[in-house]
């Protein structure tokens, strides 16, 4: 009897190895395929808030059936066709068939260790969990250099429009890598010499490169990670869905509301995809319109790409009605608005829709071109219509362009020793109080977030907020994480810093949501409040 038990759950042990090992290869290579390499975090924050409509489509099931289902499929085979195989072996007394018998089983043992440490390795190096587990070990904590924002007086509140542009990498700009200048217009209608701005050599965050990171990093100032140290203590709800996000955390949108403004968000895509609705109702965003909005209003179907959402064209132009809609009520009220606009038409794969003539050999190149051309005109709008007088603009990529295998311009891009991030910056009057107009160059993501409280027209103590300070602010202040060399500052930005994040997801303040520090108000130091934006 012992020996049964021993043969089965022996038995048992191999197939789910054999599971494990050909589910994570397959994983590893789908994730390679469409993402190119991730992190640990990245991969769980998407895993749970994965949608089949409008966030991926196809790439959902995807996912369920080459992870889920293949393997156990492969692995259930296997064993019936081993089964069959004892059973046509003769009983005990063929000393050859008892050899050959071993000498299967031996090989078939081979073939699952070998199966369960490939899987294992290609998921491990496509995933970065060496990285994660280097982070584990690092010496410096996240919470020793993160600065809660201090507003000090906001006599200059201004209007804010954010663009974030999908994959928005300034290197497509290079008209002798490709085959056009996929920022042309833009560039035309944000002209230096009409008092536009821009960060040169705007990096991106190390630790970041998905959409979620960069609205994280430039709207809270800290990397995007620490869900799985969060996860125990309540980050999740029960369904496994993200319950809050970085609620512990003050972020861009929790400071603008504490001092009046109405934060709308606009994107084509489904908000609920990687719990990103989730994110900005817990950080202000009182009003949220995706895909399903779009679907309500009766656009039609030829508005929308089934795997992702609503065309740019479209969602331009809805945005044109929006900002006038809030700017007429800005002036009459004396609210301020915040208006943060998401493009889609640029994430791959490529997809033309009927608004974007195809001049190039690479319909993605012509895509670029048509999705900042809308942008262009949005812009172009709010300059006809005066709103460039009371209203701060910031547009600027959320990441650098994907490289993974399946994914274009890779000859252009692997190896380009400069790859940055597309920006652009208005500010009405051309500078802030205590800024002599020049922006700082050379910084990545996480210093957008101060620059964009200084940019809404609020005074902020010391210009910094989250491990940023201020591309507005001409030096650095000493002890700051812009302080640090890069060597030490990436070492940071690679911490795991467990209790830091385990407060920064789990954690509310009053209001329920943001500031595990809290918001300090001008009127706690004395200082008076003057109305409008």
């Amino acid at each position: 009897m012992t020996r049964r038990v021993g043969l089965v759950l022996g038995r048992v042990v191999f197939y789910v190895l054999l599971w494990a090992g050909i589910a994570l290869l397959i994983a590893a290579a789908l994730i390679r395929s469409f993402w190119g390499s991730i992190s640990v975090n990245q991969m769980v924050l998407n895993l749970v808030s994965v949608e089949t409509d409008g966030g991926g489509g196809a790439l959902v099931w995807i996912g369920v059936l080459g992870v889920g289902v293949l393997p156990l499929v492969i692995t259930g085979s296997v064993a019936a066709w081993r089964h069959r195989r004892r059973r046509r072996y003769p009983s005990a007394g063929d000393l050859t068939a008892y050899r050959r018998r071993n000498r299967a089983r031996t090989a078939f043992a081979l073939l699952v260790a070998t199966m369960a440490v490939g899987g294992t390795t290609a998921f491990s190096e496509v995933v970065a969990v060496g990285d994660y587990i280097e982070g584990g070990n690092s010496r410096y904590d996240l919470g020793e250099y993160t600065v809660d924002p201090v507003i000090t007086g906001e006599g200059q509140k201004r209007n804010l429009v954010l663009i974030y542009l999908e994959s928005g990498e300034a290197t497509l700009a290079d008209d002798q890598l490709f085959e056009k200048d996929a920022f042309a217009s833009l560039k035309d209608a944000t002209q230096e010499a009409d008092g536009w701005q821009s960060i040169d050599d705007l990096q991106q965050y190390r630790g970041g490169g998905w959409t979620m990171a960069g609205l994280v990093s430039t709207q809270c100032g800290i990397p995007l990670k620490g869900v799985l140290a969060a996860a125990s203590n309540g980050a999740f709800d029960e369904q496994g869905d993200v319950a809050t996000y970085l609620g512990g955390t003050t972020c861009l949108g929790d400071v603008l509301e504490e001092h009046g403004y109405t934060s709308m968000f606009l994107g084509g895509a489904n908000a609920a995809f990687a719990a990103k609705e989730t994110f900005l109702r817990n950080h202000g965003y009182s009003v949220v319109k995706d895909l399903a909005h779009w679907r309500a209003t009766g656009e039609p179907s030829t508005s929308f790409r089934s795997d992702w959402g609503l065309s740019d064209q479209r969602l331009l132009a809805h945005a044109r009605d929006e900002i006038d809609a809030l700017h007429a009520d800005a002036e009459a009220t004396g609210t301020p608005f915040n208006l943060s606009i998401l493009t889609l038409d640029t994430h791959e794969p490529a997809h033309v829709h009927d608004y974007c003539p195809v001049d190039t050999a690479n319909e993605l190149a012509s895509v670029f071109s048509c999705s900042m051309t809308e942008v262009a005109g949005f812009v172009d709008h709010m300059e006809e219509k005066g709103y460039l007088d009371d209203t701060a603009v910031v547009i600027m990529g959320d990441h650098l362009k994907h490289m993974n295998a399946n994914d274009q311009f890779h000859e252009q891009l692997d190896h380009h020793p400069d790859r940055t991030i597309f920006n652009r910056l208005w500010i009405p009057g051309g500078a802030v109080d205590g800024s002599n107009g020049a922006l700082r160059a050379g910084v990545d993501q996480l210093n957008l977030y101060p620059t964009l409280l200084e940019a809404a027209g609020l005074t902020l103590k010391d210009r910094q907020a989250g491990l940023g300070v201020s591309v507005l602010a001409p030096e650095i202040p000493a002890g700051s994480a812009q302080a640090m060399d890069p060597r030490r500052y990436g070492e940071l930005l690679d911490s795991r810093s467990a209790d830091f994040y385990t407060e920064a997801w789990t954690a509310k303040n009053d209001a329920g949501h943001g500031g595990h520090r809290g918001v300090p108000q001008p009127q706690d130091q004395g200082i008076s409040i003057l109305q409008g934006p």
